[in-house]
């Protein structure tokens, strides 16, 4: 397993420093961005699908769950339901956005360009994925 630190950014938003990492564990360390993409989108289709039936019958906010939701800019309840995300498909739409430019994707300080462009790694490298389209989801 290798753990990397991804950070996630939206253009805009308030308090861009308080953003702390997240670990990730892959089977393996990507040495391409399109690798590197792929592993986390599958990730995060798996833990979608995982929790996305998930919830309360009755639900219900605190007030520190609506604190806490208010600085993200968004309060919500989080109920989900539906069909499972296919994890081929948000590949596909992930590595397209990419290409378009909906997302930019730095190792530190560099900016990764494109997709098949080798990571530049280091013992300490953080990942930032900067959302630069308001209308992209995240």
């Amino acid at each position: 397993m290798y753990t990397i630190q991804v950070r996630m950014r939206k253009l805009g938003k308030k308090n861009r420093d308080a953003i702390a990492p997240v670990a990730f564990e892959l089977a393996a360390r990507p040495e391409t961005v399109r690798e590197l993409i792929i592993e986390l989108t599958k990730q995060g289709v798996a833990a979608y699908n995982a929790r996305k039936d998930e919830g309360q019958i009755v639900p219900h906010l605190t007030i520190q769950e609506i604190a806490d939701q208010a600085t993200s800019g968004k309060v919500a309840f989080h109920l989900r339901g539906g069909n499972d995300a296919d994890p081929d498909a948000a590949v596909e739409n992930a590595l397209q956005c990419f290409e378009d430019g909906i997302f930019r994707v730095f190792a530190g300080d560099e900016e990764l360009e494109k997709l098949d462009q080798k990571i530049p790694w280091s013992e300490e490298t953080i990942f930032t994925f900067v959302r630069l389209t308001m209308l992209a989801g995240w």
